[in-house]
């Protein structure tokens, strides 16, 4: 896709090549890193090939924006990029009723083809350019042509420019605010409660419990196997009183014990890393002294800060809820269980997204310096539905919770 940019520029919106465009987009990457003013700011440092955030995604592309000097023999300059992948979701649910079993109506997922952009890119010096939109409308054809219902994005809320460009220009309305939840890994071990026993879930079990018990939760992706599968997932773990034995999913889901919780880690320090950006040189040497004291005196388990202003890795965690009055208890005693995962595999942080209506969102250990409130946006791409029992999934009410896809975080 060509189109002209004024002064003999043209824009060239194309597919990305690994082979000639890797430098190029990392540094228009490292060129979009510290935030306004320099302040603090948390960014991506891609490792490799910058698709890799949506390669493991059942449908993904990745573009980029090129400006050519028509009347020089310049090489094209590389100054932007975005990236979007398709995928099966829950958008909400029906009741479905056996007329000849007696049993009441069970809810059953209605799905929907959604589309999600991340590692939308523009250089700093070719902004208010179109460039940004010219990306968004060519990515949407993509989406368009293979089939998706649906468009969204995830963004600060506070970056103006990002809302303005999809809420003004691209007709995208704001939908879900889930807060990220972010957590340091110390350099001691949390405790985990003597009470419960943590037990780790064959693929085939965590599909089997997870299809029970978020199958209508919104934004479950249909592929959940994929996912539980993928090697950069860590396992999925069970929290379960200790009096309570493990004997397999079906087991356990004809007759669960009264409280329980489940959550999956899955690794990005293998797909990314991050940085904090624009400290000064006095956070930096409190944060250092933080580790040293909690490493000299591991057993007064005093809250320390990694070295976050170098790259550093984190563990994303997923798929928690679970059941019963003490549910976000053993939630906690999960946290606990995979800060230690964590710190044995020497990541920085671990990291999970919750509803705004979520109860866990008061009961996971977080940091709020580090924590931060997401805001989804999203787009209807078509009139036609496989299923027309939703209607209009942009007006829908929020619900107690949310999946969210750890390939897109």
């Amino acid at each position: 896709m060509v189109e002209e940019g004024g002064d003999n520029l043209m824009i060239i919106i194309r597919e990305y090549n690994h082979q000639t465009d890797s430098e190029r987009v990392e540094r228009v990457e490292s060129s979009c890193e510290v935030g306004p003013n320099g302040e603090l700011s948390l960014f991506t440092d891609l490792l490799g090939d910058p698709i890799c955030r949506v390669r493991n995604s059942p449908a993904y592309l990745m573009l980029v924006a090129e400006i050519v000097n028509s009347g020089s023999d310049e090489k094209a300059e590389i100054v932007g990029m975005i990236r979007g992948c398709i995928k099966t979701v829950t958008c909400g649910q029906k009741l479905s009723r056996n007329k000849f079993s007696g049993e009441p109506p069970k809810p059953v997922p209605v799905y929907t083809k959604l589309a999600y952009i991340l590692g939308l890119r523009v250089s700093p010096f070719h902004r208010r350019m179109g460039i940004g939109l010219k990306l968004v409308c060519r990515i949407e054809e993509w989406f368009r042509d293979n089939g998706a219902e649906y468009s969204y994005i995830a963004t600060d809320d506070a970056n103006e420019p990002s809302v303005n460009l999809f809420t003004r220009k691209c007709g995208y309305s704001k939908f879900r605010t889930p807060s990220v939840l972010v957590h340091p890994v110390f350099a001691h071990r949390l405790p985990v409660s003597h009470r419960v026993t943590v037990v780790k879930l064959s693929p085939s079990d965590a599909e089997s419990l997870y299809r029970h018990r978020f199958s209508t939760t919104e934004f479950f992706p249909r592929d959940i196997d994929s996912i539980l599968n993928n090697r950069l997932n860590l396992g999925t773990f069970l929290a379960i009183p200790k009096e309570y034995i493990w004997a397999g999913a079906g087991k356990f889901i004809s007759d669960p014990p009264e409280n329980w919780a489940v959550m999956s880690v899955w690794n990005c320090k293998d797909v990314f890393k991050l940085e904090v950006k624009g400290a000064s040189k006095f956070r930096k040497g409190f944060a250092k002294t933080t580790r040293v004291l909690d490493r000299v005196f591991p057993f007064l388990r005093l809250p320390s800060l990694p070295k976050i202003f170098s790259p550093f890795g984190l563990h994303m965690l997923y798929g928690l809820g679970g059941s019963g009055p003490m549910y976000t208890r053993f939630s906690k005693a999960l946290f606990g269980f995979a800060h230690n995962l964590a710190k044995k595999c020497k990541c920085g942080v671990v990291a999970t997204e919750v509803s705004s209506e979520d109860p866990l969102k008061l009961a996971i250990p977080h940091w709020k310096v580090l924590s931060f409130t997401d805001l989804w946006c999203i787009k209807r791409l078509g009139e036609d539905y496989s299923d027309g029992s939703v209607g209009d999934w942009r007006k829908s009410q929020p619900g107690l919770s949310i999946f969210v896809d750890p390939r897109e975080f």
